[in-house]
């Protein structure tokens, strides 16, 4: 069956479709920011941080297939932003690690994200509450992640009921996550993916 035109238009009013379409504005202005690095690869290299991290854990962390993963940790490497090593004791464990280059990116990167979310949190005159419900949003992402991993790793065969597969509850993956308001922030959500 096929909405009518005055039916699509009135989903406009409903505030989570209104939130929706915002969420996804946000997402398609941060794109537009020029952060030096795309969207992809500021998340890949915020969880990559400091200590560096393992491909098939960023996948994971990310919600997307290692060979995405991978074909982005190839982008950072070759643009010099991340380098890859050997696990030390394991060298079948490749982690990938920040260069020089790839710390200095993250930082302008921040500077930029925050710079546009500041902006727009000090022009709605409610920073502390929208914050507070990011973090809320984060949190509550996370959980359902967490859940759903439990369910499906539960589903697997010798494992629980095997054969069922659970529904997701979130399919879509963390979109919103990486609308922190500051490099605090973005560090703390980034490991929540």
């Amino acid at each position: 069956m096929v909405k009518s035109a005055d039916t699509a238009a009135d989903t406009l009013d409903d505030p989570t479709v209104s939130a929706v379409l915002t969420v996804l504005r946000m997402c398609r202005v941060l794109e537009r920011t020029d952060a030096g690095l795309s969207p992809q690869q500021y998340r890949v290299l915020k969880l990559i941080g400091a200590v560096g991290e393992r491909s098939a854990r960023l996948a994971e962390q990310l919600a997307v297939a290692r060979p995405t993963v991978t074909a982005t940790a190839d982008s950072l490497v070759a643009a010099g932003l991340a380098s890859r090593e050997a696990e030390p004791g394991d060298r079948r464990v490749v982690r990938l690690r920040l260069t020089e280059a790839g710390q200095a990116a993250v930082v302008r990167a921040d500077a930029a994200y925050v710079a546009w979310m500041d902006s727009l949190l000090d022009h709605t005159g409610h920073r502390d509450e929208i914050l507070a419900s990011f973090a809320l949003l984060d949190e509550s992402m996370t959980e359902r992640r967490r859940a759903r991993m439990a369910a499906e790793a539960a589903a697997k065969p010798g494992r629980g009921d095997a054969g069922t597969k659970p529904g997701r509850a979130d399919t879509a993956g963390p979109p919103a996550t990486q609308l922190n308001a500051g490099p605090a922030a973005a560090t703390h959500s980034a490991g929540q993916l």
